[in-house]
């Protein structure tokens, strides 16, 4: 019994010797992804203190998070990242509604892909602005073109990581479900479909950046009088620069908290990956 009560007794002081460090090194983990933000948001302040710049051309980045502050708590900033957040939404919805299963189709039958390869290829490489004038003489200016042009540039992306989800699916486990009788439409949707899962939420979320940036664009070249792009392009003809930066600001925290949903999505779908 004594000896049990003394090794008790020390696992409780090495217990209290080790939390001040467990304690600190989660507060480390915590604190750290905050480090790049303060250093880019110092960096800015000296800069626009250096006087290498007019502040009329570089605000310091206080004045610009208030003017940040300001615009979404009811300001027009607000209405247009709403507008701008809309549009992405619908063009990248019917990118994965579209991109998904026929990415997965096509992953699933190699010679079908082969055969298309280049042309999805050739597309996903060429930069979707390109296309504006294009899907301006097809749709006009609208707001359709502005969805249509993001959810094209969006769709090849997750086509080709769905694709190649499925087409580098783990052979282990395709080959199990075959010995144990499964037919080809039981291995295709009960594996196939599921293995694909990790590289088409990499899809996913590039798609989802993808149809970010060709929205903000085209509210900038299509006739808009809304969303984030307008706003910087206004702001910047009007040489309301405060307000050139927080719309940029606001588009660089819509893109990072989009991102964020989709690693929080694919936790939760995808935990019992193992790769």
């Amino acid at each position: 019994m004594e000896v049990e009560s003394t090794d008790s007794g020390r696992r409780r002081k090495a217990a209290r010797r080790a939390w001040p460090r467990l304690r600190a090194g989660q507060v480390k983990h915590a604190l750290l992804p905050l480090l790049g933000p303060v250093l880019l948001l110092l960096a800015w302040e000296l800069l626009a203190r250096s006087g290498w710049i007019k502040p009329i051309l570089l605000p310091g980045p206080w004045p610009t998070l208030q003017t940040l502050a300001a615009g979404l708590a009811g300001g027009a900033l607000m209405t247009d990242t709403l507008m701008t957040l809309m549009r992405t939404l619908q063009a990248f919805v019917i990118a994965a509604v579209l991109g998904l299963p026929l990415g997965v189709l096509l992953g699933s039958n190699v010679n079908a892909y082969r055969s298309v390869e280049f042309v999805i290829d050739f597309f996903r490489s060429t930069p979707a602005s390109a296309m504006i004038p294009l899907f301006l003489l097809i749709f006009g200016v609208s707001d359709i073109n502005k969805v249509a042009i993001a959810a094209f540039g969006a769709l090849l992306i997750v086509i080709f990581n769905a694709a190649y989800g499925v087409m580098n699916a783990r052979k282990q486990r395709i080959m199990a479900a075959r010995v144990m009788g499964a037919s080809r439409w039981r291995v295709f949707r009960d594996v196939l479909i599921w293995e694909s899962l990790p590289q088409s939420f990499v899809g996913l979320r590039t798609a989802v950046s993808m149809a970010l940036v060709v929205v903000v664009v085209a509210e900038m070249f299509i006739g808009s009088n809304n969303g984030l792009g307008y706003a910087v392009l206004n702001a910047q003809q009007v040489l309301n620069v405060r307000l050139m930066y927080a719309a940029i600001l606001a588009t660089g925290v819509l893109g990072y908290l989009l991102n964020i949903v989709f690693l929080l999505i694919e936790r939760l779908i995808v935990h019992w990956n193992g790769r």
